[in-house]
């Protein structure tokens, strides 16, 4: 008979196997990463001894904005379900890369991520010690949008989104009318990611080639709710945030469709991200954990299991794009075996597709 992901996760912690299944990782993690370029472990430095790890109690998550709703069900479930014995569970966000800096340094167990985690951070985990489990919860549409009053444009193509957005439009690209000719010469006033966004590095490295490059003379925040007050208020206004924001506002917000490399126009939704449709600007999204702080804390532990067992629930309330059965199978099992590190090379990879992190997923 086939055990329950939960049931089969107490049976382990019971008989100790989960307390040293990072360490086991660890070994298979690096022999895949001779064998197979695209799995990386965390380098952990041979003069750092003893790894850093959280000395607090309870469980602190920090990180993207873009996926903060869903961990925020999470704990707010977990809290209802298990009363006194959840434990204090802090979950806050400051962006991807934000939350990347304090994983690293050790001062939470969890980092939610609006994309993969890059080499400058692999090499910053390096250095402390910390290992972690890369583990996918959804997908997420990231969604452009107008003020309802603009009623002019109706689409976009990422062409004119990196005309828009380059460092060489700072400045000079400041009117609708500059975008495409058929529109009215109006301001246009831009609303996006702050730098410490993972949102922020995804967005750049599919407009403008390069996820640190930007113009600068434009709203700027890690906090998705600011940027839709910013697009509610200003009639020529365009920004960009993830689906969960739209949708959470869609009766007062304009989504534009989008074209990429001429296949026509494509609104987000859930159907299209599914059938890989709405292109390049559906991503995955991931909780980052660190490796020592599961095995020292039964409660962070307990928690994961719950938040895996129960993704697919929360991912659906709070409206961003389940994964597959298969895809949150193949999650639960990387935890369960302690796989360690990340599929992604630590670069971008921008365009990634459901079936494309099965893949990844699959020979990691």
């Amino acid at each position: 008979m086939k055990m329950q992901t939960s049931t089969l996760f107490k049976f382990l912690l019971g008989t100790g196997f989960v307390m040293t299944a990072g360490l086991v990782g660890c070994t298979s993690s690096n022999q895949a990463t001779d064998s197979n370029p695209s799995q990386s472990s965390t380098p952990v430095r041979a003069d750092v001894p003893n790894p850093v790890v959280p000395t607090y109690s309870g469980i602190k998550i920090d990180g993207s904005s873009t996926v903060y709703p869903v961990s925020e069900v999470a704990a707010k479930e977990y809290r209802k379900e298990k009363g006194e014995k959840a434990g204090a569970i802090d979950v806050k966000f400051s962006g991807t890369s934000s939350g990347f800096k304090k994983f690293c340094a050790g001062e939470i167990d969890i980092n939610n991520a609006s994309r993969p985690i890059l080499k400058e951070e692999i090499e910053a985990c390096g250095k402390t010690g910390v290992r972690f489990y890369e583990l996918p919860i959804a997908f997420d549409a990231l969604t452009l949008v107008v003020n309802p009053q603009n009623t002019w444009a109706k689409d976009i193509t990422v062409a004119e989104l990196k005309k828009i957005w380059e460092p060489a439009a700072q400045g000079k690209i400041t009117n609708w009318n500059q975008v495409r000719a058929s529109y009215p010469n109006q301001p246009l006033k831009l609303y996006g990611a702050g730098k410490e966004s993972g949102t922020f590095n995804y967005f750049n490295e599919v407009t403008t080639g390069k996820p640190n490059e930007s113009r600068t003379d434009y709203t700027a925040s890690e906090n998705d709710n600011e940027l839709v007050a910013g697009v509610l208020k200003d009639p020529n206004a365009l920004g960009y945030f993830g689906l969960s924001y739209y949708e959470a506002k869609q009766n007062e917000l304009k989504a534009l469709a989008v074209d990429y490399e001429g296949r026509g126009a494509v609104l987000p939704s859930r159907e299209t991200v599914e059938k890989a449709q709405y292109r390049p600007f559906s991503r995955p999204l991931f909780i980052y954990v660190n490796i020592t702080a599961a095995q020292r804390k039964p409660e962070l532990q307990a928690f994961v299991t719950y938040y895996l067992d129960n993704a697919k629930r929360f991912v659906t309330q709070v409206g961003y794009i389940p994964l597959p059965d298969e895809g949150y199978r193949l999650t639960n099992l990387h935890f369960y075996q302690g796989k360690v590190g990340t599929v992604f090379d630590g670069v971008p990879q921008p365009d990634l597709t459901i079936s494309e992190l099965l893949r990844k997923q699959a020979v990691f």
